[in-house]
């Protein structure tokens, strides 16, 4: 996904984890269904929700990670740490999500919290730059095109728009993702797994340096296909060592250009304080390289930005002020950089991250940051 792609990229962050948490009433959220299942839960558990006409609709168990690029979804993760439940709630942007599909996401994980008594970690995950934490939720995942009203399970295979889907393994998470590619030639390469999925035929082409796992992933989708269509698709598995020129599978592609994505952003950490202590708001570079915590004082607001993530820590003793614009702070600053689309995580004092955790410098010995105790 490229900058020129993403109309969103100046979406305006202040519903996510602001103070709109103390607006929002909580009678409103108790009369959201969706949520109570999360009101009962007593251990871990996972919970994934797409927003659908302005409502967070359940997915289905079978489908947790798979998502369609038009769509927004919430997520929860309900783990337990020394006996104690903790909440992480992501909202995840498709790169054609409507401006009202991602503000109800990010309007109904404020509200979530809420209902949660403010206790959750609060995240922002936007297509092809989702964080390590969000993905470690899942197995693998799956990036479709389209949104809920065009998913392939309601097209039957003689009208299907053939594809071209891609299975390629993060090493860093150690999991496989899958995401629609143009349809052409140019859009394979030797170290991965491709599925080209005509509706009645798909074809997987097994890169000659490809690994286990993407063919594995490959292969279970393969057999998803089979069963949704029932029989009617007919699989087939190549070898790219073996796939002569003229196999139907290339035949297929056309051959036209693909526009190769940006990446390369700069990954130095840095940290900036937001504070209002000479009576004007302040948003100031502290460290140009690198995070020490032994920086942190409970009465501002922190950003550290890594490359990858940026964490906006609210401290405990902030003021008012500062709390209310630490999310717009966080946007424009992201607006300036080479990486507006990274994850955003907010949290306050008491709250636990470990990603955060790993971001502090590596000299420093390793803590949470705690509440301070009264005196």
């Amino acid at each position: 996904m490229t900058e020129e792609e993403i109309s969103w990229k100046d979406t305006n962050l202040a519903l996510f984890g602001s103070d709109l948490d103390k607006q929002v009433k909580k009678e409103s959220a108790y009369a959201e269904p969706s949520w109570e299942p999360v009101l009962r839960q007593t251990e871990p558990r996972l919970f994934v929700w797409r927003i659908q006409n302005f409502r967070p609709i359940p997915v289905n168990e079978n489908d947790y990670g798979q998502f369609f690029n038009g769509d927004s979804y919430v997520v929860l993760s309900i783990t337990k740490r020394n006996d104690k439940l903790e909440y992480n709630i992501h909202f995840w942007i498709g790169q054609h999500s409507s401006i009202d599909e991602y503000g109800t996401a990010a309007y109904k994980t404020v509200e979530l919290d809420t209902l949660l008594d403010g206790a959750a970690v609060q995240h922002r995950e936007v297509e092809n730059f989702e964080s390590k934490l969000f993905k470690s939720y899942f197995p693998s995942i799956r990036i479709l095109n389209g949104g809920y009203e065009s998913g392939f399970r309601h097209v039957t295979p003689n009208e299907y728009q053939p594809r071209l889907l891609h299975f390629c393994l993060q090493e860093k998470e150690k999991l496989v993702v899958m995401k629609e590619v143009p349809l052409s030639a140019s859009s394979l390469n030797s170290g991965d797994v491709f599925i080209s999925d005509l509706g009645s035929t798909a074809y997987q082409w097994n890169g000659k340096h490809s690994n286990k796992e993407e063919r594995y992933c490959a292969a279970q989708f393969l057999q998803v296909l089979e069963s949704e269509r029932l029989g009617r698709c007919k699989t087939y598995v190549l070898d790219e060592a073996s796939t002569e020129d003229n196999d139907e599978f290339l035949r297929l592609l056309p051959d036209v250009p693909v526009k190769k994505n940006k990446t390369d952003y700069e990954m130095t950490t840095r940290m900036y304080r937001l504070s209002d202590e000479t009576g004007e708001l302040r948003f100031q570079l502290i460290s140009a390289n690198g995070a020490p915590k032994k920086m942190i004082a409970e009465d501002d607001v922190y950003f550290i930005d890594t490359g990858a993530e940026l964490f906006v820590y609210i401290g405990g003793k902030c003021s008012l002020r500062e709390k209310q614009n630490a999310i717009s702070y966080a946007h424009s600053y992201l607006q300036q950089t080479t990486h507006p689309l990274i994850p955003v995580t907010v949290l306050t004092a008491g709250q636990h991250c470990e990603t955060l955790e790993d971001a502090w410098d590596k000299d420093r010995t390793k803590h949470y940051l705690e509440v301070p105790v009264a005196s």
